[in-house]
């Protein structure tokens, strides 16, 4: 059963991932922006990652397409003509997706157990943190302590994304 749901998920994805991209009306394209966000949010709830799922849903359902849609009330709702697409272009595309691939080369199989994340890492945090941290439960002493400044880190840069945002969208109230 969890195949069939992980695979209905994964075509609905990709049919919407598609849509996104053909479409002309800007305005049905960041409402499919925000059903994207939350058929992801579902395929990391069944990865049983429901912290991240909860990330995915607020910001990939919730604040992307509300900025989008404050970007559109500025300027309107269908694309204009495409022009066809520089040499350059094109290039610079196929050589970022050539250096992703070839980044990914040296990463372990997905699911080895003898990967270092499973050799180094994840004892050190599952058998310490009852004793270094004081909080039983691995995920919450991973995120508030062993992590606390990358999370810190984190909330700073979406609070600066949302404080640049609100400044470029207020601005055009005066014209």
């Amino acid at each position: 059963m969890e195949y069939l749901i992980n695979t209905v998920l994964l075509a609905l994805l990709a049919v919407t991932a598609g849509a996104i991209a053909y479409l002309r009306n800007l305005f049905a394209a960041v409402m499919l922006v925000g059903i994207y966000g939350l058929l992801t949010a579902a395929i990391f709830v069944i990865l049983d990652a429901v912290d991240v799922a909860f990330t995915e849903a607020a910001v990939g359902a919730g604040i992307s397409p509300i900025l989008m849609l404050a970007a559109l009330a500025l300027t309107g709702r269908e694309q204009t003509a495409p022009t066809s697409p520089s040499g350059a272009g094109i290039a610079i595309v196929l050589a970022t997706g050539g250096a992703l691939v070839w980044g990914t080369l040296d990463m372990p199989y997905f699911g080895d157990p003898l990967a270092p994340v499973h050799v180094h890492v994840a004892p050190r945090y599952l058998e310490g943190t009852l004793s270094e941290i004081g909080i039983p439960n691995a995920v919450t002493s991973v995120l508030a302590s062993y992590r606390g400044y990358d999370t810190l880190g984190e909330v700073f840069v979406i609070f600066t994304a949302g404080i640049g945002a609100i400044v470029l969208l207020g601005n055009r109230r005066g014209d």
